[in-house]
């Protein structure tokens, strides 16, 4: 059943506004703690993304780490990580972690699949624990406000775990913006090249997908012995295993267990103009592509969304380019044809970005250009970042409430647009599309038996 929310238009927008620097406003963080003292963590995903996020918040840096609490469905992974930190607590149910006594756990990583995501981090959060929680912050809309309006009511660190935030050249491109260099904005296009998802078989193996299906299979394997596929399962309804799914990221691509490129990579590349736009909530949002599919997400796709004017910033429009499918002054040779991209058009010139490089464009008008000196403090990286937001009540760069939650359910809302086959007029107040009540279904899920998101 579809929660609608009870937030206000007002303080939507003021929280999905408040975001991006350390100069824009974050709760207080009460429970800050002494300078040498350690924080005591636990994570729940403890392979892939799971694994690199342990490695990486326990090697030296600037905040002292504990391991107290380990958990994975995934004996292997679980195995392997209790082995580097053999004094940790090891669970393979992260229900049955937050069942135990967890005052000793300062803060939680979670790095499971996203359709867990929300299930493994609102129990934290209601225990007023730190959260770090990999991208995308949820498998649907409803998820997203719920995580995004729990985390607005604590006094605690947050941080979707979008690595290039972090990074210098977002920086820079989002100081250009904010200072004028290519005018205001009312165009913007953004576009990746993966395209994995529902294609032809050659298609598939010309775009190096990493499997190809086109419908779920009508008989199902044997799990392997080190995984518990019940609990991978989670809230998602049950079906019998297959390697179509197992191992990630194959799962990404049905609908069941994620969102396919667009809330995978989206995450990533739409976050720029999201910053660097100032944006929130969409007016509208509209879809092209093949006819959907009821199990599996897209390989191509495109997704046109309407902004209405913010702060200093103009009406605007934001199109998502997936796979196959390219901006027209891309395919017209007017720009750069770089495989990935964020391009910013602007009254007075172009600028294009990827993760690493920028350029402003036509290179030649801009060859005399001042750059403004930066204005917006470099990042000592994002799990860094929130290691210290948890010592010491300093702002995150990507927080659920004000940042991370409504880019999650913007993203989100491309692929509903696709599935619904339809343009939507997005009330963001009222969690729904005014113009499509169809629409609701792809909004949110009841979740299987003993699980729930309450």
């Amino acid at each position: 059943m579809l929660r609608r929310s009870g937030i206000s238009r007002r303080r939507f927008l003021s929280k999905s506004a408040a975001v991006g620097t350390a100069a824009l406003g974050f709760p207080a963080i009460l429970s800050a703690r002494a300078v040498n003292e350690k924080l005591n963590l636990a994570f729940i995903g403890a392979g892939g993304r799971g694994g690199a996020n342990l490695r990486t918040m326990t090697s030296q840096g600037l905040v002292g780490v504990n391991v107290v609490a380990l958990c994975d469905v995934n004996q292997q992974n679980l195995e392997h990580a209790a082995g580097l930190h053999p004094q940790a607590r090891k669970y393979t149910d992260f229900r049955a972690l937050y069942d135990d006594d967890t005052k000793d756990i300062d803060a939680v990583v979670v790095s499971t699949t996203e359709h867990t995501h929300a299930y493994a981090t609102l129990p934290a959060l209601k225990a007023g624990k730190h959260v770090y929680c990999e991208k995308p912050l949820t498998r649907d809309v409803q998820e997203a406000r719920i995580v995004a309006e729990t985390a607005a009511e604590l006094d605690v660190a947050t941080q979707m775990g979008t690595q290039i935030h972090g990074m210098p050249n977002y920086r820079r491109v989002v100081e250009l913006i904010h200072s004028g260099a290519i005018g205001p904005v009312t165009e913007c296009h953004v576009w990746v090249s993966r395209a994995w998802g529902l294609q032809s078989e050659a298609e598939a193996k010309a775009n190096n997908d990493i499997v190809f299906v086109s419908d779920r299979p009508a008989e199902g394997m044997t799990p392997p012995d080190f995984l518990d596929w019940d609990l991978w399962l989670g809230p998602a309804p049950y079906r019998p295993y297959h390697d179509v799914y197992f191992p990630g990221p194959k799962w990404y691509r049905w609908w069941d267990f994620g969102n396919g490129t667009m809330s995978d990579l989206g995450s990533h590349w739409n976050d720029l103009p999201w910053w660097a736009l100032k944006l929130d909530a969409p007016l509208t949002i509209e879809a092209i592509g093949d006819e959907p599919h009821p199990e599996i997400a897209p390989a191509s796709m495109t997704a046109i969304y309407e902004y209405g004017p913010r702060d200093d910033m103009p009406a605007c429009t934001v199109t998502w380019h997936q796979g196959t499918h390219k901006p027209q002054l891309w395919k017209d040779g007017v720009i750069p044809q770089w495989g990935n991209g964020v391009l910013f058009v602007g009254e007075k010139g172009m600028l294009l970005s990827d993760y690493g490089n920028h350029v402003l464009l036509p290179e030649a008008e801009f060859a005399d250009f001042e750059r403004p000196e930066p204005f917006i403090e470099d990042s000592p990286g994002q799990h860094q970042e929130w290691l210290i937001a948890c010592r010491d009540g300093t702002p995150t760069g990507s927080p659920f409430a004000t940042y991370s939650g409504p880019l999650t359910e913007a993203n989100h809302l491309g692929n509903v647009a696709f599935r619904a086959g339809k343009k939507l007029e997005w009330d963001a107040v009222k969690m729904r599309a005014t113009n499509c009540p169809e629409a609701d279904r792809f909004l949110s899920r009841e979740p299987r038996e003993g699980w729930s998101l309450g």
